[in-house]
């Protein structure tokens, strides 16, 4: 079951960003979300060797590059992570990027960070998954680590605003968590510094999302 899974968002991801225009991918978007601005502006996170898990076109990836992070991206799609590379090539700024299955063993990846983050990546994964990718960021993370994870609410109205499994007009299946889930999910290997459920400003309109932040214990 786990592998059909992985080849069918492997399959979903490669058609999108093989199809469809970047501009139109709802996800992906130049500018950071403020919450990401945030995190560095404050200093929450000061620069570092950091991970971005599922870092699709690597928009974010390039932020902190360009703000002194020491930044690899990771995302099971090969043709996001070449429009990554172009992208960082284009703009002159200095990152990593590779190919790996975030469900899988991730031989690729051999380093260790002090920052890992997924923005909005944890809703492709379903419950069954989630201990199995939790397991891969500790793993990927040094002692005191920091771990930042967004993912959608089962608040949020998109997609016909019920249930827990939602198609949409992607045709991709999305998992609606609630922040009850989210915590069982992280407190048996990190200490949740923070989770609530926030507003995000998305491409085309808002949505409700959980946001934790967490230290590897």
């Amino acid at each position: 079951m786990r592998r059909i899974q992985i080849n069918m968002i492997k399959e979903q991801m490669e058609r999108i960003y093989g199809s469809i225009s970047p501009a139109k991918i709802p996800w992906n978007l130049e500018t950071p979300p403020e919450i990401i601005q945030t995190i560095v502006k404050s200093g929450t996170v000061k620069p570092c060797k950091s991970i971005e898990l599922g870092c699709g076109a690597g928009n974010y990836v390039i932020y902190l590059s360009s703000n002194g992070f020491n930044t690899t991206g990771v995302d099971i799609s090969s043709t996001a992570i070449e429009m990554a590379k172009k992208s960082a090539e284009e703009k002159k700024i200095k990152c990593n990027f590779i190919v790996a299955d975030v469900l899988g063993e991730m031989p690729e990846i051999q380093d260790k960070y002090d920052f890992a983050y997924d923005w909005e990546l944890l809703h492709h994964i379903f419950p069954e998954e989630r201990e199995k990718y939790i397991t891969n960021v500790h793993k990927l993370l040094k002692p005191g680590g920091k771990y930042l994870s967004v993912c959608f609410s089962e608040q949020s109205p998109q997609f016909g605003g019920t249930g827990k499994y939602r198609k949409t007009p992607l045709d991709t299946v999305l998992y609606f968590s609630s922040e009850n889930e989210m915590e069982t999910l992280f407190q048996t290997l990190f200490d949740i510094e923070e989770l609530k459920t926030v507003t995000i400003q998305g491409k085309y309109d808002q949505h409700k999302a959980i946001y934790a932040f967490l230290k590897k214990r």
